[in-house]
């Protein structure tokens, strides 16, 4: 009813996925969501058995996936943002403001199990925002590979933000494309 419908076959469609439902009357609803999912590396797959109709299963996966904080105060933002990552095969956490990603990354680090990449808010409401938030991250480890992410694309940040620090910038909204080229661009990036 309304636009809930509307949205989810929106959201699904923009992942590369399908919606179809099914209704009778007196009997009920059924709704089917497809979505596709992603095998990190195809050619390590193997049948189970020789039978036909058995499905492959994983053998192997990779050692390393990379490690992701996003940074926003926009539950939405980060929502879609997990989303989009993990769907290209990342592991992501997540921080509402800037002293929570300093502690998360300072722990992450300690750990041995640093992040590969953040992607920091510009603004943050009532809290630290990205900028101040890399400049601390930067004193934890002089290689963060930090995006800034901003609604505000005329800020001098986001316009020249490898003067502050950064490796890349996102303009919000960004969509999946954006969002994975940045990323990939970024980890590539040996400085």
């Amino acid at each position: 009813m309304g636009l809930g419908l509307t949205i989810c076959h929106s959201i699904i469609k923009n992942h590369g996925g399908a919606i179809a439902v099914k209704s009778q009357e007196a009997s009920g609803t059924t709704v089917t969501i497809y979505l596709p999912t992603i095998i990190a590396e195809q050619k390590k797959l193997a049948p189970e058995s020789d039978h036909p109709n058995t499905r492959p299963s994983i053998v192997h996966l990779p050692s390393s996936i990379p490690k992701v904080l996003v940074m926003d105060d926009e539950k939405m933002i980060l929502d879609i943002a997990g989303q989009i990552l993990r769907r290209f095969g990342y592991t992501v956490e997540f921080s509402t403001n800037g002293d929570e990603a300093v502690d998360m990354y300072k722990k992450a680090v300690t750990s041995g199990d640093p992040f590969d990449a953040v992607i920091l808010d510009l603004t943050i409401r009532n809290g630290m925002g990205g900028r101040k938030t890399l400049e601390k991250l930067i004193k934890i480890d002089t290689h963060v590979k930090g995006i800034v992410s901003s609604g505000y694309s005329d800020d001098p940040v986001i316009t020249n933000f490898k003067a502050y620090g950064f490796r890349a910038a996102l303009a919000k909204p960004y969509n999946m494309q954006q969002l994975r080229e940045t990323m990939e661009k970024i980890l590539r990036d040996e400085e």
